[in-house]
């Protein structure tokens, strides 16, 4: 089994598409076969580096490896479709000689008008073959003459192109409804069908498994295929991502590109069981499913033809679970580049020992790793008070109150650690007749500057006596001389 992947570079990796290359890659890894990788860059005006790199950065994130492709290398050059021109121009004229494709000369503009026409005299606006039937010798003549000409397909009529579609079973396509449809354009660039087909044949492509926006174009690519006298692949057809509300997932259902939910903390292996079950099912109501488990399950035939809704919130989940799941040396490694980027600046090794010591505090809680680097940021510099914490929870007499009685608690303990810590404090709480809620908060937002954060008592411990004392005494002198207290 050779399977490919073949984005084309004109914008970031699609969600949609990540899943595609995901099931390219489990099938062939499954069938112990090679997954290529290649860049569909024809459109080169609208073709970028910054989003070739992003398509690629994006598959080795998810962990998608391929054996021949782009900067992977492989039997058949670059697998750089623009440095393939020649390649194309050449099973052009290949066509052209065999009589299965035949130069265009009408313009643009000429198009344009006969489209137009035909729409308001109610028949089909498609190509009406005008140029088929021009003798080869009279065409070659105008072409040497100067004129510009486009290079058609001549769709053999009457027929049909009928083949077996994985998912979608038997699928015919009268060629009444094809046009004779343009290969190679008149400044010599090929087309999306040309190229595709070529390379596919080319590279030895076994199986084509895309999205079903192509389905229409698999019958042209069958017929450039067979016009090349090889044997066309078998076609896979996945069905398209849908938003929570039934349309097409479109950027109104919010952040379509694969690198906005990596940007979002997302971890690699919960994406990608999240996009795997998209549109195929392990059997049983498993959600959790590791890769290799995945990989050996996998079937194109379990496929389904439905519509697959993609659900942020149920992919949250699911990273959730896998946060969750992660040994604590992990999750402090996972997290470390994002501290560092929040802090602008690396970590000392014993910072990082501080981390460690804290990631299983709040590993428990987090559903994405961006949610911790703000949780953490007060164990590495002074902390910034959160405005709306500091409203809410430090404006009162109790806020007051249990802050002087902190500094004091706290100032005794002698073995700084959580247990000690809570012993303490709680013993001051008691002694002023305040509650849990009404007298930590204000410890925590003093300590950490805001009322979200990690654990009290431990992020105590993790602070040290020092800074603990400091940033309580601090918070106390700005509260005794604030005019809001009453």
């Amino acid at each position: 089994m050779r399977a490919r992947f073949a984005p084309s570079p004109t914008g970031f990796l699609h969600i949609g598409n990540a899943r595609t290359a995901l099931f390219n890659w489990l099938a062939v890894r499954n069938a112990a076969g090679e997954f290529i990788v290649r860049s569909d860059d024809t459109d080169t005006e609208r073709s970028t580096a910054e989003f070739a790199r992003d398509i690629l950065d994006g598959l080795r994130w998810l962990g998608i490896d391929w054996d021949e492709g782009v900067e992977v290398g492989g039997p058949h050059g670059s697998y750089r479709q623009s440095d393939r021109f020649d390649r194309y121009r050449q099973v052009a004229d290949d066509l052209t000689q065999s009589g299965r494709a035949y130069p265009c000369f009408c313009t643009a503009e000429e198009l344009d008008e006969r489209r137009r026409q035909a729409r308001e005299d109610g028949k089909p606006p498609g190509y009406d073959g005008r140029c088929r039937d021009i003798e080869p010798a009279e065409a070659s003549e105008r072409r040497a003459g100067g004129e510009q000409a486009s290079l058609r397909f001549a769709v053999p009529r009457p027929g049909a192109t009928t083949f077996v579609d994985v998912v979608r079973d038997d699928m015919s396509f009268d060629h009444e409804s094809i046009d004779d449809f343009v290969i190679l354009r008149s400044d010599g660039s090929p087309t999306y069908h040309l190229a595709s087909s070529v390379d596919d044949v080319d590279y030895g492509i076994t199986h084509v498994i895309r999205g079903e926006d192509l389905l229409s174009s698999t019958p042209k690519h069958i017929l450039i295929t067979e016009g090349m006298g090889a044997t066309p692949p078998t076609y896979v057809h996945l069905s398209l991502l849908m938003g929570p509300d039934g349309s097409k997932l479109s950027k109104r259902h919010g952040d379509t590109s694969l690198r906005a939910y990596r940007d979002a903390g997302f971890v690699p292996d919960a994406t990608v069981n999240y996009l795997s079950l998209l549109g195929w099912s392990p059997g049983g109501d498993e959600e959790i499913i590791s890769r290799p488990e995945a990989v050996a399950r996998f079937s194109l035939d379990a496929v389904s033809k439905n519509p697959a809704v993609f659900d942020p919130q149920k992919l949250e989940w699911m990273n959730g679970a896998y946060i969750r799941a992660m040994d604590p040396e992990t999750f402090a490694a996972s997290l470390q580049p994002l501290v560092e980027a929040d802090l602008e600046r690396t970590l000392e090794p014993a910072e990082m020992d501080v981390l460690t010591l804290m990631a299983p505090l709040v590993q428990e809680r987090t559903k994405l790793l961006t949610e911790v680097a703000p949780q953490v940021r007060f164990l590495f510099g002074d902390p910034v008070y959160d405005e709306a914490s500091w409203e809410k929870v430090m404006t009162t007499d109790e806020a007051r109150l249990a802050l002087g009685g902190a500094a004091a608690a706290l100032a005794g303990v002698d073995e700084w650690s959580a247990a000690a810590i809570e012993e303490a404090l709680r013993a001051m709480l008691d002694s002023l007749d305040l509650s849990a809620r009404k007298g930590l908060q204000p410890i925590r937002v003093a300590v950490t500057g805001s009322s979200v954060s990690p654990p009290l008592f431990e992020s105590l411990e993790a602070l040290g006596k020092e800074q603990s004392l400091e940033r309580v005494k601090a918070a106390a002198e700005r509260v005794g001389s604030s005019d809001t207290v009453e």
